[in-house]
């Protein structure tokens, strides 16, 4: 019996020494909810005298709106001995507010019975530092994606200028035929005006017999239906254009939301049509009924540019200046399982051995400066794996080219707390 006081005392002793000299918070909660014991780390870290928080309810301090999370898991703890690692908000003396992170176990205090050990860090800056970094790398993403489009700003402009340029065309030969026609309607209107005030229609046979020699009626039943056609196509074109730099250039949700992924790609191909339709037929094969993917939809709007434009100047290095050889490339999306795949394919020069172990390290590129800045991929990456738990991994032959492949979780992904069993 007096080793068994003397090993108490001395686990006592040791308790003692520990608690008071960590930086960390450690307090015993009974099973009432009543503190029975708080570090001298209370004074340092919230301000408080620990002789005061003694005799006091563990939620005394806490956020409201952490209350109810907190008293569930610490009844959970009591029923099943699994203790959470938790995060949440506690006052410090001067107002303040602190992010706290928590965990615990089950101990027996003899006359008291079970209690929970709590042993929390202030965890403040890491999340200040971490939501700053969060906000950096928005921004970076944001600056890049504005980049992108600044740098396909002329082929854009181009892609626009087309449809309107013919538009403007049909709409000149439309008004050069209205005036052209201005003389049969007037003659019509004499007719009209004849045939209701009992006038001399036949003196209006020549008139309208000179008029149907003037107009070439068939050529103009052929070709304002076609000019019309053409206007309103190229009117689509430009809404299509424009409603897709909308979509592209919008920053997006920072809560992944369900999203049509093939309609995300034919976006990014509009976008940038001009960067590949010079060196490059593109195919795509779209999953035919295509899930709803959880995602960031602005975020791989900005991968799947990088992809598509790094595939089209892989194909123009390849294709040199021969204006008649051209590349393809291949866009195909398939339901996998419990995951969506994407699939963009080119047939450039492949990449070469020593250079595929750096290709997602930031910063690294091999092309020549002014021509990029090495984040694309690195980007990529940390978008697919990072903030979707995905995968993106790739295929390449020198010579015969290189595939790229997405995986996406259909489920949303979600951090799970890690949780432990009492001693």
């Amino acid at each position: 019996q007096k080793q068994a006081e003397a090993a108490l005392r001395q686990s006592e002793a040791l308790f003692r020494l520990i608690s008071e000299n960590a930086a960390e918070l450690i307090s015993i909660v009974d099973r009432q909810g009543i503190r029975r014991y708080c570090s001298p780390s209370y004074k340092t870290v919230l301000g408080f005298e620990p002789e005061a928080l003694c005799g006091t309810e563990w939620h005394v301090g806490v956020h409201p709106e952490d209350v109810d999370r907190l008293r569930q898991a610490t009844e959970e703890a009591f029923r099943t001995g699994i203790c959470r690692t938790l995060e949440y908000r506690r006052q410090h003396k001067d107002g303040s507010w602190r992010v706290l992170e928590s965990t615990g176990a089950l101990i027996d205090q003899g006359p008291i019975g079970q209690c929970l050990l709590l042993v929390a860090r202030d965890v403040t800056e890491r999340k200040r530092a971490e939501a700053e970094r969060a906000a950096m790398q928005l921004q970076l993403q944001q600056a890049q994606k504005l980049e992108a489009i600044g740098r396909l700003a002329a082929g854009i402009a181009h892609e626009i200028n087309t449809p309107t340029q013919f538009i403007g065309d049909n709409l000149k030969f439309l008004k050069d035929t209205f005036n052209d026609l201005v003389p049969v309607l007037d003659v019509l209107d004499q007719v009209r005006q004849a045939d209701r005030g009992g006038g001399d229609l036949a003196a209006l046979v020549e008139p309208v017999r000179d008029l149907a020699w003037k107009v070439d009626v068939d050529y103009l039943r052929a070709e304002i239906p076609s000019a019309i056609a053409q206007s309103q196509e190229g009117v689509q074109r430009v809404t299509r254009i424009v409603q897709a730099m909308k979509e592209f250039s919008h920053p997006g949700s920072t809560e992944k939301t369900p999203a049509d992924l093939n309609r995300a790609l034919e976006t990014t191909l509009t976008i940038c049509r001009n960067e590949w339709k010079y060196v490059a037929e593109v195919v795509t094969d779209f999953e035919p009924d295509p899930p709803l993917v959880p995602c960031l939809t602005a975020e791989l709007n900005q991968v799947f540019l990088n992809l598509v434009v790094n595939a089209a100047q892989a194909i123009a290095e390849k294709v040199g200046d021969r204006r008649d050889a051209k590349g393809t490339i291949t866009v195909r999306t398939r339901r996998q399982g419990d995951w969506f795949e994407i699939q963009i394919a080119d047939t450039g020069p492949g990449i070469p051995e020593h250079v595929r172990p750096r290709i997602f390290e930031p910063f690294f590129t091999t092309k020549p400066v002014g021509k990029g800045t090495g984040q694309g991929l690195a980007l990529a990456r940390s978008i697919v794996v990072d903030k979707h738990g995905g995968t993106i991994s790739f295929d390449t032959q020198v010579g015969q080219g290189t595939t790229f492949t997405i995986r996406l979780p259909l489920q949303p992904t979600q951090a799970a707390a890690p949780a432990k069993k009492a001693a």
